[in-house]
């Protein structure tokens, strides 16, 4: 297995910062190292004095497939039960962007698939540049977790009524109709997607960045209070210890249909 600061990328350029996930052979899928490590480069880049504003990308075929099914969502029960879900200790993502001291802005550039996971790490972040055809998908609701979280993500950047189908349907949904419904920021052509951020990223960088960041804290203080009743509510459900989330990740490690689903 990789080191975990392999698994990570950070560099900066011009008070540009780049994060890029670097799993390509798991198309950016987060295990519990990949989550921890995510979390220092996100503090990393906040502390950082020459970085004013960061972009996001996956390296390979997508900015990230989600969760780790192997390894987070096959776990003994026992383990989840000990862990209150499927994330290990200390690599639970729901509070990264929210871990802050400067409040920087990030732009996530997604790619490819941005499902689960990854999607919430895109609907976090302070704006969004896809490339054009980029797939997203909430994930949990087809492995029978609460899809709460994404609903009030979704929700909160674009209009509710959008996201509860794609909560209640768990369908893929593509850049292009994510930015209509006003949950992404802009479409770039394919290729193109990192240029437009870079572009969009120099933009903000021009600006006092005390200024920018008085924003920043503001917008992600709003998202918190909407992401948290969510998780407030779905919690105590203990949704990740039922028999149809065992068999929906029993089915995904199989490579099978999952069901019949039991309601229990």
């Amino acid at each position: 297995m990789s080191d975990a600061h392999d698994l990570i990328r950070y560099e900066v350029r011009d008070r540009i910062a780049t994060i890029t996930f670097n799993r390509p052979e798991k198309l950016n899928a987060f295990n519990d190292d990949m989550v921890i490590r995510f979390g220092d480069v996100l503090h990393e880049f906040d502390i950082d004095p020459e970085a004013d504003v960061a972009v996001i990308r996956g390296e390979g075929r997508a900015f990230s497939s989600g969760a780790d099914v192997h390894q987070r969502q096959l776990r003994s029960e026992a383990e989840l039960k000990k862990l209150g879900g499927a994330q290990g200790r200390g690599a639970h993502a729901i509070d990264l962007f929210t871990r802050s001291i400067n409040w920087k802005p990030v732009i996530t550039a997604p790619h490819g698939f941005a499902v689960g996971l990854g999607l919430g790490m895109v609907l976090e972040s302070d704006l969004v540049v896809a490339e054009a055809g980029t797939r997203f998908q909430v994930t949990e609701t087809s492995r029978g977790l609460a899809s709460s979280r994404y609903w009030a993500l979704l929700g909160y950047r674009g209009s509710r009524s959008l996201a509860t189908e794609l909560a209640l349907t768990g369908r893929f949904f593509t850049a292009e109709e994510a930015h209509a419904g006003g949950i992404i920021d802009r479409v770039a052509p394919k290729g193109a997607h990192l240029d437009a951020a870079y572009a969009l990223a120099a933009e903000i960088a021009a600006n006092p960045p005390l200024s920018v960041r008085a924003t920043v804290r503001t917008r992600r203080w709003y998202m918190e209070q909407a992401e948290r009743e969510a998780y407030l509510q779905t919690n105590p459900l203990k949704l990740h210890l039922t028999e149809d989330f065992k068999e929906s990740a029993r089915a995904f490690a199989e490579k099978r249909p999952a069901g019949p689903f039991k309601g229990r």
